[in-house]
């Protein structure tokens, strides 16, 4: 895994993620057929730039204060099978793949934070599980507001 010497670093490496997220979002919108589904994949990456652009105005005011919150979960991906990203995603494959990546970022910055011994860097991988888990939320809200509802 790979090692961080400061709070630079870190910001550095969440701002490659979001990056990817960007990417990953972009190309699956570039992949649908269904309109709709283009445009919802085409927010998420939207969304992802305003993070990785949080996180630069983070680094370059040295704005350093994270804190952390308790985010609510509905624990809804935990039972919900894993999408493949294809072409022909319908807005349920969508939100589940949503939940899924948003959950594996939290994932990865719970397992960095329990790695280092030092507490601002423990604080700001954190807060950037807390801000993962927020938008984890959102899918799950919008997944239980159109999907589960319906049915």
């Amino acid at each position: 895994m790979k090692s961080f010497n400061n709070i630079d670093d870190i910001l550095d490496f969440a701002m490659q993620a979001e990056q990817d997220a960007v990417d990953f979002y972009r190309n699956l919108a570039g992949l649908q057929k269904n309109k709709e589904i283009a445009a919802l994949f085409t927010e998420f990456a939207k969304e992802e730039v305003s993070h990785k652009a949080r996180l630069k105005k983070i680094k370059e005011e040295k704005a350093y204060a994270f804190t952390t919150e308790q985010i609510a979960d509905l624990k809804m991906s935990d039972y919900l099978v894993a999408i493949a990203p294809n072409a022909h995603m319908d807005y349920q494959e969508a939100l589940i793949l949503a939940m899924k990546k948003e959950k594996a970022a939290f994932k990865l910055y719970i397992a960095l934070a329990q790695r280092t011994s030092d507490a601002d860097l423990k604080k700001a991988f954190e807060a950037l599980a807390v801000e993962e888990s927020k938008h984890k939320l959102r899918f799950e809200l919008e997944y239980d507001e159109h999907i589960m509802r319906e049915n």
